[in-house]
């Protein structure tokens, strides 16, 4: 973006200290922020999420700093275990907890998997898609041991995907971000009408 860089929030919905699922997310902040963009990591193992509950959701200092950072982000890098099929429940923790605040925004999507992580992506496509958020038309996943060994990426074929997440999330984010900050300060119609101040 011309003034300011694009930011990424980039999720690690992983609680297990030896995560792979955090490793990647790792390696794509380290590119993203190689690539000019602003990265803050949200790791619910050293950043514990209260269970979402509706009544108190929106309370204390945890959520209020929290949502900051939501809002602050053009885009939201998600990373996830595949767990029987779905995603992990401290990312579905994480995404009961907000809704307006990924309304016009960009998700990317990392799953590991040793079943192609499909239900998965399109888990996070779906909610994407009900909080009024675009997603890349494609996630990426991988196997533990097969294309990520020892905290490196050893296939060429998950490095090509990942290579293209990377670009792909920067490029479209920056797109959908300059888009979104005229949609919110003009006077066009349009879904994040809704949101103006």
């Amino acid at each position: 973006m011309s003034e300011k860089s694009l930011k990424v929030l980039a999720v690690i919905g992983s609680l297990h200290s030896k995560s792979v699922t955090r490793t990647v997310v790792h390696l794509a902040a380290d590119r993203l922020k190689t690539d000019g963009c602003s990265v803050d990591i949200l790791d619910f193992e050293h950043e514990p999420l209260a269970l979402y509950n509706p009544d108190t959701a929106h309370e204390g200092d945890v959520f209020s700093a929290l949502k900051v950072r939501v809002e602050r982000a053009d885009v939201i890098l998600l990373g996830t275990p595949d767990y029987h099929g779905s995603i992990s429940s401290a990312m579905k923790n994480f995404l009961d907890h907000f809704w307006r605040e990924f309304a016009g925004k960009l998700f990317a999507t990392i799953v590991a998997s040793h079943e192609k992580g499909l239900t998965v992506t399109d888990q996070l496509r779906t909610v994407a898609r009900q909080c009024y958020a675009w997603s890349l038309p494609y996630g990426v996943s991988f196997t533990e041991g097969q294309d990520v060994k020892d905290d490196q990426i050893v296939s060429e074929s998950f490095q090509k995907r990942f290579d293209m997440l990377v670009r792909d999330t920067r490029v479209y984010g920056e797109l959908l971000a300059r888009q979104r900050h005229a949609d919110l300060h003009g006077t066009e119609p349009g879904f994040l009408a809704r949101l103006r101040p």
